[in-house]
């Protein structure tokens, strides 16, 4: 789960249409923020900063002294549930000592809780769910102006995506995350989302392009794409699937180097879709597709929709024809009724095909699923053995692929500055916040550019290089 501090963003680059905030001297108020969770609850975040800086209430980084404090929840598995609270009990005690007025909770913990979180934490001033993230502005009206009334504001899941320009970008100025689509037709046992985020709603092509245009306007060279089921996109309002339609429309935006796909449902991925990406100077060869498992029996047991003959006839599809791909997936270890053997099935799986990046999840038994009431759950114990041992798998394969790439010639997305020699960037190979990192050794060096690196080492998950060509530090080999 991707958690972001509490930032002053008041100097940050800004959409277009966004703005700046307000000065504290001449704002209706000040307030801190708080976001919690994945990609997709970021852009929420964003929505709701840009929001607050068009009416006027300054971001400050300090929560101490401030008017008020947000923060955006995770309510997807309980760990993060556990997170989000804490954060929430931190903000509550820094009220009882006087050094903010009030607390409003936003996102996807108040969207699965509802009117229950204001009993566990009646502190909370007011609780925000995931699609009244329009009102927050309203809300912090009747917070500042001491109105009690009306503590919880939910609405409905939209028919269709709600839009998400003019945001405060938390993301720095060369990379941005684009949601594509909201909510999740899926009906996999163990998963919530679709209780929180609704049915699957997607946002028209040209919606997006002219979103993409604003990001790229705005300074955006890397596009990271998201939704809940990527590859489902345009099915409710097209008819049928049309990332490919929405690929070739975004390759068009003048400014945007990179184009980064990730959460790929594999039923829909198409030998169009392949191929789309395998042709495209723009859509990099790195797919995020969370599998969650590979034996038959388990995959039915998640209703999951695929089984391991078609999901290893696509991964040999997909490495035969794209070029360099990198493949990121995640797996459940520990659902219920796992057997020995089909934890053994899965540990086969991983290490024939060996994926670039891995994530490995226990089973988080989840308050009404339909998971819970599946037979044979599993002992904690034995599913974080079966997580760790996993994962040690993965660890020889990811620190094998990095080998693999010292000697070669990579660029580099820089992300941010270390020291007056050290930078700190990503190659196509590595999404933000997730996967690995390059530290480049160089000088004169620009954060947001990319740069051609030399491959010198690894250090565990990341590798070690230095700028080949610093006046060329902005080509791009494609």
């Amino acid at each position: 789960m991707q958690s972001l501090p509490i930032v002053d963003l008041s100097s940050s680059p800004t959409s277009p249409q966004a703005g700046s905030s307000a000065e504290p001297g001449t704002a209706k108020g000040t307030y801190a923020f708080v976001s919690l969770g994945c990609p997709k609850n970021l852009i929420d975040s964003e929505k709701m900063l840009g929001s607050l800086a068009l009416d006027g209430y300054a971001l400050v980084s300090d929560p101490a002294g401030a008017d008020f404090v947000i923060v955006n929840t995770c309510g997807f598995i309980e760990s993060s549930r556990d997170e989000s609270k804490a954060v929430i009990r931190e903000m509550l005690d820094l009220k009882r000592q006087g050094q903010t007025k009030g607390v409003i909770v936003a996102g996807c913990l108040p969207e699965r809780m509802g009117g229950q979180l204001l009993q566990e934490l009646p502190e909370v001033d007011h609780i925000v769910g995931v699609f009244a993230r329009e009102e927050i502005t309203r809300v912090a009206d009747r917070l500042v102006g001491g109105v009690r009334e009306q503590r919880e504001v939910f609405r409905p899941a939209p028919i269709r995506a709600l839009d998400d320009r003019a945001r405060l970008r938390i993301t720095p100025r060369h990379y941005a995350y684009l949601k594509i689509s909201e909510g999740c037709d899926r009906t996999c046992t163990f998963c919530a989302i679709p209780k929180m985020r609704g049915k699957h709603a997607t946002k028209p092509i040209e919606n997006v392009v002219a979103e993409a245009r604003e990001l790229a306007e705005d300074g955006v060279r890397e596009l990271i794409l998201v939704a809940q089921d990527t590859t489902y996109y345009g099915m409710d309002l097209y008819g049928e699937t049309r990332l490919t339609s929405l690929l070739k429309e975004l390759e068009q935006v003048d400014g945007i180097d990179w184009i980064r796909l990730l959460y790929l449902y594999p039923e829909h991925i198409s030998d169009e879709l392949i191929d789309t990406i395998g042709q495209s100077s723009r859509i990099i060869p790195y797919l995020d597709m969370p599998l969650q498992h590979i034996s038959d029996p388990v995959l039915k047991r998640m209703q999951r929709r695929v089984n391991r003959k078609s999901t290893e006839t696509l991964v040999r599809r997909m490495r035969e024809r794209i070029e360099n791909l990198v493949l990121r997936t995640t797996f459940i270890v520990g659902f219920p009724g796992e057997t020995d053997s089909q934890f053994a099935e899965l540990k086969d799986f991983v290490a024939e095909s060996r994926f670039e990046r891995m994530g490995v999840f226990t089973y988080s038994l989840e308050p009404g699923t339909p998971a819970v009431k599946l037979d044979g759950h599993l002992p904690d114990e034995v599913k974080q053995a079966r997580q760790d041992e996993l994962m040690t798998l993965q660890q020889e394969i990811a620190f094998a692929h990095g080998d693999s790439l010292v000697g070669y010639e990579l660029d580099v997305l820089l992300d941010a500055q270390v020291d007056d020699q050290t930078w700190v960037g990503r190659t196509f190979a590595d999404a933000p916040e997730i996967d690995g990192q390059v530290f480049v050794e160089g000088v004169d060096l620009e954060v947001g550019t990319f740069v051609p690196v030399q491959i010198e080492g690894r250090q565990d998950y990341d590798l070690v290089g230095v700028a080949v060509d610093d006046e060329e530090a902005d080509a791009v080999s494609g």
